[in-house]
């Protein structure tokens, strides 16, 4: 039974994105293209392969056999049509990144620009969450993580800043109202803004380190907020007073230098290593991955 490549395509879209309408930006063709061309596939192999509902969009017992069949044949279709690439004097194609919201903030911008305009026939997609997913199964070429996060039978590529810092910080009329902490442990008598990834675990326990010795607190607050979101939500809520931030020092270097926001416990600030590309060493590198990677390494 033969099925259209391009009504297969459109149902892993859907499938992955749990709706028409998200999938329909993702693919850039509308809704109702999309629905139809599911509908037209469900009709050739006589079968439903989604849960339709107002809300969400769910893969059946065999839409969901079919997805997994379906989605690394066609990741193998694709890297086939892009070896014709090889034969351009530049590539082209859509090179899909799943990354952090931190390395979305923190990373990317520094080296797009300059990828962007070495590449203009690469069109580049940018999937910014903090849960871990599995990258290849949910369509990307490639994703940012760091090392104690990377999947097992990844290459891996060294990406921005190789040593980063948390940083701890509050405003100065917070640090007059309920003192100055001069020990990590002083934070549990304050207010601490803490956040939430979207697993459901909380982003604690804050860690410091000096001298050798490192101090782990699980810090109490008025208010816990998604980091995936409304990381900067916590930062405006530190500068009004609110109470004592824990964040990525590049995240908070602009208010700390403004001297909106105080830092707090500077020398116990604690360094950890920078972040990796990574991708799968079993598939044929894309050429727009390709040259991804060449232009971070140089």
């Amino acid at each position: 039974m033969k099925a259209d490549l391009a009504d297969l395509n459109a149902f892993l879209a859907v499938a992955q994105a749990r709706g028409f309408r998200d999938a329909a930006r993702i693919v850039g063709a509308s809704a109702s293209t999309l629905s139809e061309a599911v509908r037209r596939l469900e009709a050739r192999l006589g079968v439903r392969l989604l849960h339709r509902t107002t809300r969400s969009v769910v893969p059946t017992e065999a839409g969901t056999r079919l997805i997994e069949r379906l989605a690394p044949a066609l990741g193998e279709v694709e890297a086939a049509l892009n070896v014709v690439n090889l034969f351009r004097d530049k590539p082209a194609g859509t090179l899909r990144l799943n990354v952090p919201v931190s390395a979305a903030r923190l990373v990317l911008p520094s080296i797009l620009p300059g990828f962007l305009a070495a590449y203009p026939d690469i069109q580049v997609e940018i999937v910014a969450e903090d849960g871990f997913v599995d990258m290849v199964a949910s369509g990307c070429d490639a994703g940012i993580r760091y090392d104690e996060r990377l999947e097992q039978d990844m290459i891996a590529v060294p990406i921005g800043p190789r040593v980063q810092r948390f940083a701890t910080a509050a405003s100065p009329a917070y640090l007059d109202a309920r003192g100055r902490p001069y020990h990590p442990r002083d934070l549990l008598d304050h207010a601490c803004l803490r956040g939430r990834f979207t697993s459901g675990a909380l982003t604690s326990p804050w860690e410091f380190e000096r001298s050798g010795e490192i101090v782990r607190i699980e810090p109490q607050g008025p208010l816990i907020a998604s980091v995936s979101g409304a990381a900067d939500l916590l930062v405006d809520i530190a500068v009004a007073g609110g109470g004592i931030i824990h964040l990525f020092e590049d995240w908070l270097r602009p208010v700390l230098a403004s001297g909106v926001l105080e830092p707090v416990l500077p020398d116990w600030w604690q360094s950890f290593s920078g972040p990796f590309l990574y991708y799968s060493g079993r598939r044929l590198v894309p050429p727009p991955l390709r040259a991804f990677v060449d232009y971070i390494r140089a």
